[in-house]
């Protein structure tokens, strides 16, 4: 078990559920049925929406026949992989942003670099001095301009 875990660590406990389900060709429904559990929930874990509880997992773990703690362990292993993404990406100083700027939104979830004309339109249209400096130091002088001269 070990070897297959350091190859899958990371990976969200929803998809191993869904291939070992299409491996013994289990319906997720009528599967979900069977452990007693509503099928939106087995579709809502194999889709990586929803995280794999104790519960479940021993419910799943002994009807599959895997070694209990298999799944939980591998939502562990989720957990901490999508924590430090979130740690290593880069982003600016959050301290000198206002919350009100971005009030329709958790600050803590934009990703910067995907959402960055938003971001730069947003914060040259309704942002202090401070606050466009810091994303002018953050994405860089060239990507503001074009970004605001595309507008």
């Amino acid at each position: 078990m070990n070897n297959q875990l350091e190859i899958i660590k990371g990976i969200h406990p929803g998809f191993i559920l869904e291939r070992e389900l299409k491996k013994q060709r289990l319906k997720k429904g009528s599967f979900a049925i069977s452990l007693q559990e509503f099928p939106q929930t087995i579709v809502s874990i194999t889709k990586g929406k929803r995280k794999m509880n104790t519960s479940l997992a021993l419910k799943i773990e002994k009807a599959l026949g895997f070694d209990e703690g298999y799944f939980m362990i591998l939502q562990v292993f989720y957990d901490i992989e999508k924590k430090k993404r979130k740690l290593n990406t880069p982003h600016p100083d959050l301290s000198k942003l206002r919350d009100v700027l971005f009030w329709d939104t958790n600050i803590e979830k934009i990703n910067w670099q995907q959402q960055k004309n938003a971001v730069v339109k947003r914060v040259f249209e309704r942002g202090n001095e401070l606050e466009k400096e810091e994303i002018t130091r953050f994405y860089g002088k060239e990507n503001i301009d074009t970004i605001l001269n595309a507008s």
